[in-house]
């Protein structure tokens, strides 16, 4: 059987996961497992059950050997899981280690470390880069992390229908909805109201 294996970051959009995975149905990939956690996570958890469902003789194919992993540590020992299962892994486009005689060749075992070398340096210097970038914002005075949030960004509905939803008579999506906002939204409004002694006793006074 030939399995796919697709991952992204959480901070990565949707939209990436959706393309490594119509890639891998092209090449014929009968089931994906999708991931999302980063690349050098020391837990995948789609990946071990990937391990746990393969049989001898079976192929796992991804699009990117950093999707796998971007530490040298952990492609050593997902190069020794490939061996042990006697299995076969294919990257798009790149390289790929038969392993279903239970053998692997020098030469690809050495490509392999490299690569996964080369990830880990990758991801260090982003790593960097965003210190930097940050340091050198902080510097200029910019203010870092989420915009200051205000009472004037609460709209009037709010208040209206608060005191209902306090009491229990309107649920928290129904209370959302007549607000025009998503509940991520509204959530802020709750608790800048709750945190706040004066928007609360304006909310609680508005009918």
């Amino acid at each position: 059987m030939v399995y796919g294996y697709a991952r992204c970051s959480t901070n990565e959009s949707k939209q990436d996961i959706d393309r490594q995975v119509r890639e891998l149905k092209a090449v014929g990939c009968e089931k994906v497992y999708l991931e999302y956690e980063h690349g050098d996570g020391a837990v995948k958890k789609e990946l071990d059950a990937l391990f746990e469902a393969v049989r001898e003789g079976d192929e796992v194919k991804t699009t990117e050997i950093t999707r796998l992993t971007r530490s040298t540590k952990q492609l050593c020992e997902l190069i020794e899981r490939i061996r042990e299962k006697k299995i076969k892994l294919s990257v798009l486009n790149s390289i790929s280690v038969d392993c279903r005689s239970g053998q692997i060749d020098p030469m690809t075992n050495a490509f392999l470390q490299i690569s996964g070398v080369f990830a880990e340096l990758e991801k260090a210097m982003t790593v960097e880069r965003v210190k930097s970038g940050l340091a050198n914002a902080k510097a200029k005075g910019k203010r870092l992390g989420r915009p200051l949030f205000s009472e004037d960004q609460i709209p009037t509905k709010f208040y209206r229908y608060y005191p209902s939803y306090k009491s229990g008579k309107m649920k928290k999506v129904d209370f959302a909805r007549v607000c025009h906002v998503a509940r991520s939204t509204l959530n802020r409004y709750i608790q800048f109201v709750e945190e706040n002694p004066e928007a609360r006793a304006k909310a609680s006074k508005e009918l």
